[in-house]
């Protein structure tokens, strides 16, 4: 624990050093793409948001490179041959920074995948002094009884949610603020160590510094949620190419999140094998004439496969648009039904507003505005990510709702644990005060 939290936080440093330098570069690894965006901070800074949320206020930035690649050696958002995951990233990078005309050293980087699991903690603690300090938060953040989430899992955001002081609850920024008592919320998301432990060693093969790592539900939801929906309380389904991530927000804050391991990549395959065609053709198929909505049009409507097998009569089959929709909709049916589960799992139907948004290269299949409604609620609508200074009209779409929100993430982070200075006795103690009270209890 102490030493993601000295990762964590030299992550955090090396971020700074690259706002000074004035460069960074976002990259969202993905299962179907790999994007690099790169970012020019201009110095100036201005007061944004409330609360322990914000930082010291925003940086105006300015998309000033971007490229895509195709996405290889990745499965489920996991890397799955490190070879190959390492060209595309370096491919990606080197065409960013052509675009952008310069070198650079510093990246960070979302995933999606590695099984997430959501953990609500409360700690509480007396004030010393009147009024409540960086310390008093540093403290009580401290005294949060986190869970044994396992060895092999790791802490990727750990964000204070809510805080009380004496009776007064949801406060965003109790510093400053005079009482007795500070109580404290955290959300604490943890991914499997071994998919973060790949992901930084890919990285760092391609010569590149880890400034920064974080979740893709958590991204996706900062940049296709509206403001009001991220407030009043939201759920952002980012419905991409290997799994479908799932965040909830509630008070501008990521109070849940978790991961369906399905997505467009299945669709794919499942058209490939019901139509005996290549990956690259049934993709091809998918992006021009899917959909899940079948109308009487769709009958008549023939779509020639094509090929290059060399059998004259098979290369020149047809299917009708109603077969290929009659193989996408199942499929598109079991990751909605799979994204219900996690929303019910989180409890999300107790939530005062029951929006849902559907973002994601996934969400841009036709009548899935049509269908995502009866099986996960009424309030469904797809969302794109924020319009970003200076991004390319290529990457404005929903497929690079995580790349957005990276951006805007790197600009202006959550602060998190590791931006308090923890006392460092309560850090390690956790299993000294457990042993304790284990002691008293079975004594």
């Amino acid at each position: 624990m102490t030493d993601l939290y000295a990762a964590q936080r030299a992550m955090r440093n090396m971020r700074n050093a690259a706002l000074q330098r004035g460069v960074v570069a976002i990259l969202d690894v993905g299962t179907s793409k790999i994007a690099c965006l790169v970012l020019r901070f201009d110095g100036e800074r201005f007061a944004g948001g409330d609360g322990v949320g914000a930082l010291a206020g925003q940086s105006a930035f300015r998309v000033i490179g971007a490229a895509t690649t195709r996405s290889r050696g990745v499965r489920f958002g996991e890397i799955d041959a490190m070879g190959e995951t390492e060209r595309a990233i370096r491919t990606a990078v080197q065409a960013a920074q052509k675009m952008a005309q310069t070198r650079v050293d510093h990246v960070i980087a979302c995933f999606s995948g590695g099984t997430p699991r959501s953990y609500g903690l409360a700690g509480q603690v007396d004030l010393e002094g009147e009024a409540v300090s960086e310390q008093d938060v540093a403290r009580v953040l401290a005294a949060s009884d986190v869970p044994d989430y396992g060895a092999h899992r790791e802490v990727i955001h750990a964000q204070p949610v809510n805080f009380a002081l004496d009776h007064r609850s949801g406060l965003a920024d109790p510093r400053g603020q005079i009482g007795n008592s500070l109580a404290c919320d955290m959300h604490m998301l943890t991914v499997d160590a071994a998919t973060i432990q790949n992901l930084l060693y890919c990285i760092k093969r391609c010569d590149l510094e880890v400034a920064g790592i974080a979740s893709s539900a958590y991204m996706a939801g900062i940049s296709a949620l509206v403001e009001d929906e991220q407030e009043l309380g939201a759920a952002c389904v980012d419905l991409g190419g290997g799994a479908s991530d799932v965040s909830i927000f509630m008070k501008k804050h990521m109070i849940f999140a978790d991961s369906v391991r399905m997505g467009g990549d299945q669709v794919t395959a499942d058209i490939a094998m019901g139509l005996q065609i290549p990956n690259a053709t049934a993709e091809r198929i998918k992006t021009f004439y899917g959909g899940v909505v079948a109308t009487g049009m769709d009958d008549r409507e023939m779509i020639e496969i094509g090929g290059d097998s060399g059998d004259w009569e098979r290369d020149r089959r047809t299917v009708s648009r109603a077969e290929l929709i009659g193989i996408i909709r199942p499929r598109v049916e079991e990751i909605l039904e799979g994204v219900r589960d996690c929303l019910d799992a989180a409890g999300f139907e107790y939530l005062p507003s029951q929006q849902i948004v559907l973002t994601g290269g996934a969400s841009q299949i036709p009548g899935l505005d049509g269908l995502a409604p009866k099986i996960l609620g009424q309030q469904v609508r797809i969302g794109r990510p924020l319009r970003v200074q200076g991004l390319p009209q290529a990457a404005t779409g929903a497929a690079f709702a995580s790349a957005v929100g990276l951006c805007l993430f790197a600009a202006n982070p959550q602060d998190e644990w590791w931006d308090f200075e923890i006392p460092a006795d309560r850090y390690p103690a956790r299993s000294l005060k457990r042993a304790v009270r284990w002691f008293k209890d079975n004594w």
